[in-house]
């Protein structure tokens, strides 16, 4: 009996051997045709998928799935914003204003700060108050003053800025005249000033050298008024020098304004 089991256990052990190996080369085919297979298709895959996503990111944020950077970095120009063109002090293209505009609580119009077409409030009570007081001290000192222009409208203002410019040209009346909506006078709160007498000189830098014009200067700023286009400012104020043009401001703006030496524009810190 021993000796019939000794004899089949070598059959036995090449048969187990035999399909041990029978095994490991059917696992070898299996890896080759399956495993490597299925990785060289993820492979592909996830190639295709990225030129795919490649191909849909064509106009889309390039930050969308980029780190926040931590200091800011500074874009390239282009053409959304363009430089501002500055005709003549001003603005190219500007669009209408929609409210006037304030600064300190004090109304400015310039020629890069215009007011609407709407703005209609006529002249302004107080200063024509102030205007009556100073010609009433004046008089006293033997020169009769005398508004001879104060509130425009924009529809006067422009009417009057065509002729100008139909006689003398754009570049030569956009020293003197404001264009529509760019007038103080549209404020209520200017007024060209002249001697009674002396028409001679109204709207004249003589004016400015006369008696009258040198007591004005001298005194009006104690009536609230300050010359608007002082010599030597036009760079400031985009204006040529007006000896017969002068701004109500309330308060004790007037003085220290006056007191400094300095524009308006200067005065309230604006270009």
């Amino acid at each position: 009996m021993n000796t019939r089991t000794n004899r089949k256990s070598p059959i036995v052990l090449i048969a187990s051997i035999s399909l041990l190996l029978l095994l490991a080369i059917l696992g070898s085919i299996y890896y080759k045709y399956e495993v490597v297979d299925e990785k060289n298709q993820a492979v592909e895959n996830h190639s295709n998928k990225s030129e795919t996503d490649a191909e849909s990111d064509e106009g889309a944020d390039p930050n969308l799935n980029e780190p926040t950077p931590t200091t800011p970095v500074e874009k390239p120009a282009t053409n959304e914003n363009p430089p501002q063109e500055v005709v003549n002090g001003y603005i190219v293209g500007q669009n209408p204003a929609v409210d006037p505009t304030y600064v300190n609580g004090i109304l400015i119009v310039n020629k890069k700060i215009p007011l609407p077409s709407t703005y209609n409030k006529g002249e302004d009570p107080a200063a024509k108050a102030a205007f009556e007081k100073m010609a009433a001290a004046a008089k006293l000192e033997g020169f009769e003053l005398v508004a001879f222009s104060g509130f425009r409208s924009y529809e006067y203002q422009q009417t009057l800025y065509d002729r100008y410019v139909n006689r003398d040209g754009k570049d030569a009346a956009d020293r003197y005249s404001a264009r529509p909506g760019y007038s103080e006078h549209q404020t209520g709160l200017a007024f060209d000033i002249g001697e009674k007498g002396r028409e001679d000189l109204w709207l004249t830098s003589e004016f400015g050298e006369s008696p009258a014009g040198q007591w004005l200067v001298n005194n009006a700023h104690q009536y609230g008024f300050i010359l608007r286009y002082p010599k030597g400012k036009e760079d400031i104020t985009g204006f040529m020098y007006e000896s017969w043009h002068f701004r109500y401001l309330e308060g004790d703006t007037a003085k220290k304004i006056h007191e400094a030496g300095v524009t308006l524009e200067e005065y309230l810190g604006i270009k």
